[in-house]
């Protein structure tokens, strides 16, 4: 199985753009959108290429191969133009060894306020723009930063799990970070 994570596009056309484009080349199987999909939010600026709507309908192409949940920025009014749903706080990914990917934005639960886990399990979310490819107290930590608005000087980026190994990439393929389970 393998998975290609995005997070807080926050409406921004380029940005979803160039996930798509990186989405179709990875070859993998579904798109996982951790939250903040359309809206920029009060705290954020305008976002290069604002523009929800094409961003909703270039994402609805993708509908049937996407796991979405909701950011503190997404609403039900977002909802109304996405075909996909993306209104839970949260999903959950089996993998094929039997551990669990807890998804979620990160406003919620986060690497600091986690669910009930096992050892081994992960908690993938975004929220914070800052790349996380690690264990913490025997639970695994991870988040592909932010497509729009990364954070510390990082650039733009994305996730992707294959085999066991979790890796966040740039837009340029170089990778950020990256861990096995």
């Amino acid at each position: 199985m393998k998975l290609f994570f995005a997070s807080d596009l926050h409406g921004s056309l380029p940005a979803t753009e160039k996930v798509l484009e990186l989405y179709k080349a990875s070859g993998a199987q579904y798109l996982v959108l951790l939250g903040d999909t359309l809206n920029h939010g009060p705290r954020n600026p305008i976002p290069e290429g604002y523009n929800p709507p094409v961003v909703a309908d270039k994402l609805n192409e993708f509908a049937s191969q996407i796991i979405a949940v909701r950011g503190n920025c997404d609403s039900e009014v977002d909802q109304m133009l996405l075909s996909f749903p993306m209104m839970m706080d949260y999903s959950w990914v089996l993998l094929p060894t039997g551990q669990r990917i807890f998804l979620t934005h990160g406003h919620l639960y986060n690497t600091n306020k986690r669910p009930p886990l096992n050892p081994g399990d992960v908690i993938a979310h975004g929220h914070t723009h800052i790349p996380v490819a690690e264990y913490q107290d025997e639970i695994f930590i991870f988040n592909p930063s932010s497509v729009t608005f990364p954070r510390d000087g990082y650039p733009a980026s994305y996730g992707l799990y294959e085999d066991g190994l979790f890796s966040v990439v740039s837009f340029d393929g170089e990778v950020l970070k990256s861990g096995a389970l």
